[in-house]
């Protein structure tokens, strides 16, 4: 998604932080960090767990927004996973998920979808970690592509990327 951007969009500002474990602590930096930018320019795109955040910014903020096999309920779960952990992208690495985190995350609920236009989800029916009738619950009415098969990584996501770009309308 980042080389396309930038070669098709090189005017967009991408921004791809590596997200604290801690969700107060990633909340904060997603604030922050996005901060000055406008609403109405702006669009967000979040996977799993970075769906829930995505939610949860373009909720507050009023941008668009892609969840790709997104966490509905990240508290619920999440809490069997209290201890150290590996990160998905590189298992070597490890970190804490420490039990404070579930309330933090409890306080990141954003609620039911108040503007479902804004809303872009791909959810994978093949997703082995995630319901895929939970998350399409949860975006019903928002625009809406079940792909049969598939998994929670979403490995073929090169073969969605044309989608999400057109619903983000960049420029």
């Amino acid at each position: 998604m980042a080389a396309r951007v930038a070669t098709e969009y090189p005017d967009v500002t991408w921004w791809c932080p590596q997200l604290p474990p801690s969700p107060a602590q990633a909340a904060t930096l997603i604030d922050q960090g996005t901060a000055n930018w406008p609403s109405e320019h702006m669009a967000v795109v979040g996977s799993s767990l970075g769906g829930f955040y995505a939610t949860w910014l373009a909720q507050r903020r009023g941008c668009k927004a892609v969840v790709i096999n997104p966490a509905v309920d990240p508290a619920r779960d999440l809490a069997a996973y209290i201890g150290e952990q590996s990160t998905w992208h590189d298992p070597a690495e490890h970190f804490f998920f420490r039990p404070e985190y579930i309330d933090e995350l409890r306080k990141l609920e954003s609620g039911a979808i108040v503007e479902p236009d804004r809303f872009f989800a791909l959810i994978a029916k093949g997703d082995e970690l995630l319901d895929w009738q939970e998350m399409a619950s949860r975006y019903a009415g928002c625009h809406l592509k079940l792909q049969e098969g598939g998994d929670h990584a979403m490995s073929d996501f090169d073969q969605h990327i044309g989608d999400v770009l057109e619903f983000l309308s960049l420029q």
